[in-house]
C-alpha cells in the first residue's frame, strides 16, 4: 500500500513516523489484522513490524486482540484525535509548569549572569547571526522590538506588511507606549490596506513603490534583513541575517531616509 506525500505529512501531526503511519493506515483499511499481514500491506519490513505495532499500542492508536495468532484492532481516527489532543495538552501544561518553576529558582539568575558576563567581553560587531525559516526571522524581530529604546524602522513588501500586522502588532504597540518612534514603509494596495490601517494606529505608515526590500532597523544599530526575494522564498526556506553594528545600521537608515522623503502618506496611498 502506497501513501501519498500529503497524507504522510498529515500523519506527522499525530506524532507518527513513516513506518507507524503506514502500519496504522493499513490497519484502518483492514479493521483487524496480524503483524505479518500488515507488514505485507504496508511494505514495512517484518523485522520492524512488531516494534512499530508496540509503539502504536503505547500511543493509543491500536489495541492488541486477545488470542492466537496475535492480531491488532484499529482505534477509530476520531478517538485517536481526542487522545492525541489530550496528550499534547497535558505535555504542554507540564512543560509550562516546569518553565514557570524555573523562573522561581536561582538557576535563571545564574544563567542570566553568565549571559551578561559573556556579552560584556564580546565586540558589538561580533553580534551576527543567520536566521533560517521565516518563523525564526519573526521571533528575532519580536525580540529586537521588545528591546527597542528609541526607534523602529521597517521596510517591507505588501505581503510582508500583512504578516507583520499579524505577528508584530502587539509587540509594536508596547514599544509605542514606551515612547519608541515607529515608522513603516511598504507597498500599500488592496491586499495590504487593512494591515496598513491597523498598524497606522501605532506607527507612521508610508507607501513605497517598486521596492522589494525587507529589513528592520532598531535604534540605528541592530538590523535584520531578508536575503531572498519574497516571490521565490517559501516560509520554511526564507533566510534572514541579524547584525548589531552601528556603522551598517546608520548607513542603511540613511538610505531609508531618502526613500521615506518621497514615500506617500497612507491617506494618499488609498487614492492610488
Amino acid at each position: 500500500m502506497i501513501l501519498n506525500d500529503k497524507l504522510m505529512n498529515k500523519m506527522k501531526a499525530f506524532g507518527l513516523n513513516s513506518y507507524e503511519a503506514k502500519i496504522w493506515v493499513a490497519l484502518l483499511s483492514r479493521g483487524v489484522s496480524s503483524a505479518g499481514e500488515l507488514s505485507d500491506i504496508s511494505n514495512v519490513p517484518r523485522s520492524r513490524a512488531y516494534d512499530v505495532l508496540e509503539s502504536l499500542e503505547k500511543k493509543g492508536f491500536i489495541v492488541m486482540k486477545i488470542g492466537k495468532p496475535i492480531k491488532y484492532i484499529a482505534v477509530s481516527p476520531d478517538e485517536v484525535i481526542e487522545r492525541v489532543k489530550k496528550t499534547v495538552t497535558e505535555q504542554a501544561d507540564m512543560q509550562t509548569r516546569i518553565i514557570d518553576d524555573m523562573k522561581k529558582e536561582d538557576i535563571v539568575d545564574e544563567l542570566n549572569m553568565l549571559y551578561n558576563h559573556g556579552v560584556e567581553v564580546i565586540e558589538p560587531s561580533e553580534f551576527t547571526g543567520a536566521l533560517r525559516d521565516r518563523n525564526n526571522v519573526y521571533n528575532n524581530l519580536n525580540l529586537m522590538i521588545k528591546n527597542a529604546e528609541k526607534s523602529i524602522i521597517i521596510m517591507t513588501t505588501s505581503k510582508g506588511l500583512v504578516r507583520k500586522a499579524d505577528a508584530l502588532k502587539k509587540t509594536l504597540e508596547k514599544a509605542g507606549k514606551r515612547g519608541v518612534d515607529i515608522r513603516i514603509a511598504a507597498e500599500i494596495n488592496s491586499k495590504s490596506e487593512e494591515a496598513a490601517r491597523l498598524l497606522a494606529e501605532i506607527a507612521e505608515i508610508r507607501h513605497v513603490e517598486n521596492i522589494s526590500a525587507r529589513f528592520a532597523i532598531i535604534d540605528g544599530k541592530q538590523v535584520t534583513f531578508n536575503l531572498i526575494d519574497e516571490e521565490k522564498a517559501t516560509p520554511a526556506y526564507d533566510v534572514g541575517v541579524w547584525v548589531n553594528t552601528e556603522f551598517f545600521g546608520t548607513a542603511l537608515q540613511n538610505m531609508f531616509e531618502n526613500v521615506w522623503k518621497t514615500a506617500k502618506p497612507i491617506a494618499q496611498a488609498r487614492q492610488i
